[in-house]
Formats: C-alpha cells, structure tokens, sequence
C-alpha cells in the first residue's frame, strides 16, 4: 500500500532535492534495480527491508553513494545481536512478523533496544509508533531518530496530515532539540 510509482518518486525527489533526506525503501530487491533507481531518483539514502545480508548492503552503499539505512525485525535479543554484522550508516529496528516488512502498526518490547541504541551505528526505532506513544519509545530507548508509517494515516498508504503534524509534535516535545 505505500508502494509510489516511479515518476511520482521522482516528482518527490526532485522538489525535495538539498532540502531533505530522499530515501528510497526496498525489501530484496535486485541489486541492479536498487543502484539504478537510486541513480535515476537521486536518492541520498537507501533502506533495506528484506533479507539482505552484509554483503549486499555494502555494495548498495559502493554502488550508489548513498547512507544505507538495515532494518532488522525485532522478536528477541537475539535478533538484535545479527546488527553486529551490518556496517551500514544506520540500523532500523522494526516489528517482527511473520507476513508483512513494515508497516503492522504494531509495537514490540522497545526495552530491548535500548543497549543497541549505545552502539556505533546510529539506531532508527520503528514498529507501531503514533502521536500518542512515540514520546515514550524515545524515552525508552533514545534513538537517532524514529521512523513511522501506519502510525499516521487515515489508512493504508494515505497520510493524515493532521496525525502527521501531532507525531512532529510529540517528537519536538520528547527531544527539544530535535528538528523534526
């Protein structure tokens, strides 16, 4: 459902082009597609939701120039413990389930994350956050950042610009000196 076609990306892109991050989100996508759209798209970022390994995700950093951002899902520690083996320039903590990459609008034990958030690699908290509980997942683990989807639309793939502004809002108030 939050799937864009391709020229709308590219619309996005551009307007947004040296004002923001322009991120592009693949789950095990062919290399070759990855580098060409991040080419085509100009994109600065690159996340990756699927079952890729180390490997794969160096070469998406060498072959584009872009930050890559390794969403793991999260069930156990254990599951934290695999981020060690990912070198990229963020690690995306997620939901774990068994059918969807993203996008449950379901939260996990945020407790767990919080050694990962002392890490080397900056920590990207997602998994059923909203305006109303995203001020306590920042309490509770301190991450770079946060990321949400469902947690602010009217429904599937449609944002609400009102939920959008009240996460800004509580993302302002639980860390001041955010920009968000």
């Amino acid at each position: 459902p939050r799937r864009c076609d391709p020229a709308v990306a590219g619309a996005i892109a551009r307007a947004l082009r040296r004002r923001a991050e322009v991120v592009g989100v693949w789950v095990n996508a062919p290399l070759h597609a990855v580098s060409e759209a991040a080419s085509d798209l100009g994109l600065t970022m690159v996340q990756l939701h699927g079952d890729e390994g180390p490997a794969y995700c160096a070469e998406v950093a060498r072959r584009t120039g872009c930050r890559v951002i390794k969403a793991m899902p999260v069930m156990s520690v254990g599951d934290l413990k695999a981020l060690g083996t990912y070198h990229t320039d963020f690690h995306l903590l997620d939901t774990r389930d068994p059918h969807l990459r993203g996008g449950t609008g379901r939260t996990w034990d945020w407790s767990m994350a919080r050694a990962a958030s002392r890490g080397s690699v900056p920590l990207i908290l997602s998994g059923g956050l909203t305006p109303e509980n995203v001020g306590d997942a920042i309490a509770a683990v301190q991450p770079y950042a946060v990321d949400v989807a469902s947690g602010v639309e009217a429904s599937p793939g449609v944002k609400d610009v009102a939920k959008m502004a009240a996460f800004a809002d509580a993302v302002r108030a639980a860390s001041p000196e955010v920009v968000a």
